[in-house]
This record gives structure tokens, sequence and C-alpha cells, in this order.
């Protein structure tokens, strides 16, 4: 596939603003999201408590880490 033609920053974001795919210009090995790298964290559970998480992560058809991960961010944000 060819590379496109540069385009200015202008260029880049009128293309946006109507909704045309922008993507062969955009180097996703790159793309960062600020505030959002990811930190591992220990947690210990009881071992009833992470029963409990399966149950319900299985019945939201998600893990257990993005059950938990859903439940914290609802409390944060």
């Amino acid at each position: 596939m060819n590379e496109p033609k540069p385009i200015t920053a202008e260029q880049l974001d009128e293309m946006f603003d109507n909704g045309e795919d922008i993507s062969a210009y955009v180097d996703w090995s790159k793309a960062r999201r600020p505030n959002q790298e990811a930190r591992r964290v220990n947690v210990d559970f009881p071992s009833w408590m992470v029963r409990d998480l399966d149950k319900e992560a299985g019945r939201l058809g998600v893990t257990r880490q993005s059950l938990i991960k859903m439940w914290i961010a609802e409390k944060l944000g």
C-alpha cells in the first residue's frame, strides 16, 4: 500500500471534521492515551469475594479484571 502524500495539520483537521477516514495519516504504533498508562497493583481478596466476582463477571460476559476496573471507575468517576 502506498503512503499518502503529506498534508498540513489544517487539512487533516478538516478531513477529520468532515468524517473522512484519516487512518492512513496516523501512525497508530506511536499513539498514546495521556493519563491512561497501565500500572499493575496487587490486591488480595477473600475466596468468597473472588467466587462472587467471577460469578458476576460471567453473568456480564466480562473478565474478573474488567469487572473490577469497571466498578472502580464508576466509584472514582
